[in-house]
């Protein structure tokens, strides 16, 4: 598949990711909470991958493209090509979420940023507050646990492949009832840049901590599953 293709399916892909979850969370979130709100990220994670991932992969998330590199399984160059897709299609989403929010008569809360501690805390009594590295550690652990599932079953050697993007759907589901509480729920730096810069505050100043914990985690994620003899490399 030619780059161009990749290019704008993860774009694309990306774009439907961070407007149909961040979305959700913006003008749903009092109607459906924490739960409808997971299930929104999930299903868009689904949708796309069946939508494009016989394109791109569907990565839409620079961890899981830094991850899928740490494993050899993409190059550096694709990566930074991914990354810069990724981040264009999540600006994109919160800049029509920002517009339509500004259309109406719309609470958009903290706008569905990424934060921690009292920042976090205040914006709903169902949320806690935690330290730095508190949300350090929960954000690298669960990007983590999604990147071992993703490079599972996209393994070539997996029985089951074409359930794939119902399982990374599924993980992303169960990852966010873990976390909207703590962080809001990260473990993909481009939604997170896009959030904070129409956010600002604390969601901007703490940024970095949503770039860090996911990158950390997948990227040991990628060497892990390498240890487990994840690539056919590995067997010989």
């Amino acid at each position: 598949m030619k780059t161009g293709n990749k290019f704008f399916a993860e774009l694309l892909g990306t774009f439907v990711l961070v407007f149909g979850g961040c979305g959700t969370a913006v003008f749903a979130g009092r109607a459906f909470g924490f739960l409808g709100v997971s299930i929104a990220f999930g299903l868009t994670v689904v949708a796309m991958a069946y939508g494009v991932g016989h394109i791109s992969g569907a990565h839409l998330n620079p961890a899981v493209s830094f991850g899928v590199w740490a494993n050899g399984r993409m190059s550096f160059k694709d990566m930074l090509i991914y990354w810069v897709a990724q981040i264009i299609g999540a600006i994109c989403a919160a800049a029509l979420i920002y517009g339509i929010v500004k259309c109406g008569n719309i609470e958009p809360g903290n706008f569905a940023a990424n934060d921690f501690g009292a920042d976090l805390a205040k914006c709903g009594p169902n949320y806690w507050d935690i330290s730095m590295w508190g949300a350090l550690i929960i954000e690298a652990v669960l990007t983590f646990v999604f990147l071992i599932v993703i490079l599972g079953v996209t393994d070539d050697r997996h029985a089951n492949g074409k359930f794939g993007g119902l399982a990374i759907g599924l993980t992303l589901v169960l990852i966010h009832l873990i976390s909207i509480p703590l962080t809001n729920t990260s473990v993909n730096p481009a939604r997170s840049i896009s959030q904070a810069i129409f956010a600002g505050g604390s969601a901007l100043s703490h940024l970095w901590v949503f770039i860090v914990a996911p990158l950390v985690g997948a990227g040991l994620a990628g060497l892990a599953y390498k240890c487990l003899g994840g690539c056919k490399k590995c067997e010989k």
